[in-house]
């Protein structure tokens, strides 16, 4: 009878202990799987994720790209834990191999390669969509589409109707599949950053709206790369509408000829377009290119002098005169 009593209770504990010991079992080998990785990588993998992709399309890509071992516990860890619902698109960089653990992590956390591009100074609403697209970041025509939608101008509140002027010219890092309107977006909020309080009491007390102060630093950006010119462009600038001469500004006229080719011709002067300076008197109705920082403090503050000319030197200076004849004389002199 004893025999039999102790044989019972181990089978009791045997029937009781076997699904600890395998559940116990099963789960030291789920978590083994999920913590290690595949076998090394020959080379860094550059992976992308769609906008959509299902959970499935991504385990099996990562697999077959060799990033991903254990596909099985990738998908269900995944799952029991939520992530798969916080997958980001974009496009990731993997160097070596990954656990499932760490891959679903970086997916999820959106630990996306970015890319560096810089928007240098004076450059065109139009230049900077070529070069975003040049960069890899879409299409010129996806940013320049937002130029032409009120929805999108109206939610940055711009003083304008367009986003020349506006996007403000330095180094980003932006992922490669982030949308134009994140990228624009990130060159407006940067604008406005640099637009501090002391250049907004500055522009009150010139009696110029922020649309104007920004007209007039493209206008000086464009008119030369030199920052040690830039109040002396200013003052030009500043002197001529003050006393209501044509600001006649070649830049201003290239940027209202469609499809211009490089040769600025007379018959060009005599055109009138909204922004040929040869012809309207004032400011053009709005800024030539984008302006960085110095621009519009040279806007701002411009030299104190009474320039109303200047001429190119032919080796990126500017030769500066008060009176219409001592221009016509540095004409001859550097334009012979």
């Amino acid at each position: 009878m004893q025999t039999g009593k102790r044989g019972k209770r181990a089978l009791f504990l045997v029937s009781l202990l076997a699904p600890l010991l395998i559940g116990g079992s099963v789960a030291w080998f789920g978590y083994r799987a999920l913590m290690t990785p595949g076998p090394p990588l020959p080379q860094s993998v550059r992976f992308f994720v769609q906008n959509g992709s299902p959970l499935d399309s991504i385990a099996r890509h990562l697999h077959t790209e060799g990033v991903l071992n254990q596909v099985w516990v990738f998908r269900l860890w995944a799952r029991w834990s939520g992530m798969d619902r916080h997958i980001k698109p974009g496009e990731y960089l993997f160097p070596k191999a990954l656990s499932p653990l760490e891959l679903l992590t970086r997916l999820s956390q959106g630990q996306l390669v970015r890319r560096t591009v810089t928007i240098p100074e004076g450059f065109s609403l139009v230049q900077i969509a070529q070069l975003l697209e040049q960069r890899g970041f879409g299409t010129a025509e996806s940013f320049l589409c937002l130029n032409a939608d009120p929805e999108f101008l109206a939610d940055w509140r711009l003083p304008a109707n367009s986003l020349e002027g506006y996007l403000y010219p330095a180094t980003y890092q932006f992922s490669v599949r982030a949308p134009a309107r994140e990228i624009l977006g990130r060159m407006i909020a940067r604008f406005y950053a640099a637009w501090d309080p002391v250049l907004e009491r500055r522009a009150a007390e010139l009696g110029l709206s922020l649309h104007e102060v920004v007209t007039l630093a493209s206008i000086i950006e464009k008119e030369t790369g030199q920052v040690a010119e830039r109040p002396l462009i200013a003052a030009v600038i500043h002197n001529r509408l003050n006393r209501g001469i044509r600001l006649q500004c070649d830049p201003t006229v290239i940027y209202g000829i469609k499809n211009f080719d490089g040769n600025l011709t007379r018959h060009h002067l005599q055109t009138p377009t909204p922004y040929n300076t040869y012809v309207i008197r004032g400011l053009p109705p709005g800024p030539i290119a984008n302006p960085g920082l110095a621009a519009l403090r040279a806007a701002l503050y411009p030299a104190s002098t009474d320039y109303l000319y200047f001429v190119a030197r032919g080796d990126g200076t500017h030769h500066f005169s008060v009176s219409l004849a001592e221009h016509n004389r540095a004409v001859r002199r550097f334009q012979r």
